[in-house]
């Protein structure tokens, strides 16, 4: 009897930010992030960095990221702010028109988490929304059924791109481009280029004092090449990651899940647990006043192991699994092994741990991130 296979179904192809052709000039090597193809080094020909010397530069001068994968979710209408103040979890009555502020989009039912993201808060009745790649949809999907009659949700994904400037110069960088510079930490401020509006907020994800730029999609290879000019590094998402692990920020699809709440995530900071609605306020407060059974942690090296995603961690060789490797990678900056992980919430920071590195035992200190010194302020 012949079974019929099942239909093969044809890939989706690579969604690719206005930037591509320039990332392919320089020799980026590309790959798959949330759907979209983007660089994660400039190792090629004619540039000849990498994941050490993009975040080098980073570090010590100014690195600029294409990050126009972001999603970008439009949310409009009388009573917008206190729509989506009662859908996530932070409180925008702790922000005012101009600043951003970070906060979750958690699951009604179970509290977990479906992603993190930036809101900005341009008037009461207009906010820009700025989830992951990977969730912009769902983001986006979620917030349209729930609307009220007046207030549009519109995913606006490639109505602007998006460039991290990213490092101790980034205001010179930005200066040179006429761009304004030098307002405080998660506020924004509009400047122009090629004629049209662009905002400016001063934030990132380098744990380096930076800014975000969004401009309109057909203006950001002009605005790349500019920034180029005036001594601006390209930065792929390999150093993107090696720099955010370095400060201990959650990455989602790692760190945080939607099987992971903002209890378990340590992110209670960003819950306004006093606020009468958000999805997932029926369950957290619970969860919150239970306590924690695991936690999130820093590991850092005790030898030349580099730890990777779900490896398992252990208090003896042999003893029971206490926890399981969320982040990992080797630190430019310290030049050593470095990890995020959950970890049952008895165990205390200095507490050395043992992780199996590919069947032999890798020695680590608990420690709490960020593994170096935040300078985003």
């Amino acid at each position: 009897m012949l079974v019929a296979s099942a239909p093969v179904t044809a890939a989706v192809p690579l969604r690719r930010s206005p930037l591509y052709d320039h990332h392919r000039a320089l020799g980026a090597k590309m790959a798959d992030f949330g759907g979209w193809e983007m660089p994660i080094d400039y190792g090629g020909e004619p540039s000849r960095l990498g994941v050490v010397a993009e975040h080098t530069a980073v570090r010590t001068a100014v690195g600029v990221f294409d990050v126009s994968h972001l999603g970008k979710v439009s949310v409009r209408g009388p009573g917008a702010a206190q729509f989506v103040d009662a859908c996530l979890t932070n409180s925008l009555d702790r922000i005012k028109p101009g600043q951003a502020q970070y906060t979750l989009c958690c699951d009604a039912e179970s509290g977990g988490i479906v992603d993190d993201l930036i809101v900005y808060l341009r008037e009461e009745s207009d906010l820009l929304l700025v989830p992951n790649a990977a969730n912009a949809a769902q983001v986006a999907r979620r917030l349209a059924e729930a609307a009220p009659p007046g207030v549009a949700v519109s995913d606006e994904h490639e109505a602007f791109a998006v460039l991290a400037v990213q490092g101790p110069e980034s205001d010179r960088l930005l200066t040179e481009l006429d761009l304004p510079v030098g307002h405080d930490y998660m506020s924004f401020a509009i400047g122009t280029w090629a004629g049209r509006p662009v905002t400016v907020c001063r934030s990132g994800y380098t744990g380096e004092r930076g800014y975000e730029l969004l401009p309109v999609w057909s203006d950001a290879g002009s605005m790349w090449e500019a920034l180029l000019a005036a001594g601006g590094v390209p930065c792929g998402l390999g150093a993107r990651d090696t720099l955010r692990t370095e400060m201990g920020y959650p990455l989602h699809g790692q760190d945080i899940s939607l099987q992971v709440t903002p209890v378990t995530a340590g992110l209670g900071w960003a819950v306004g647990w006093d606020k009468p609605a958000f999805w997932g306020r029926d369950v957290l407060p619970a969860e919150r006043a239970a306590g924690r059974r695991m936690r999130p942690v820093g590991l850092e090296a005790l030898d030349r192991s580099i730890p990777r995603p779900h490896m398992t961690v252990r208090q003896e060789t042999d003893g029971p699994v206490v926890g399981e490797v969320t982040s990992g990678t080797f630190s430019p900056t310290r030049k050593l092994g470095i990890g995020l992980a959950l970890v049952a919430a008895g165990i205390a920071d200095g507490s050395s741990v043992v992780l199996d590195v590919r069947g032999r035992p890798g020695e680590f200190r608990v420690v709490r991130p960020p593994f170096v010194p935040s300078r985003v302020r």
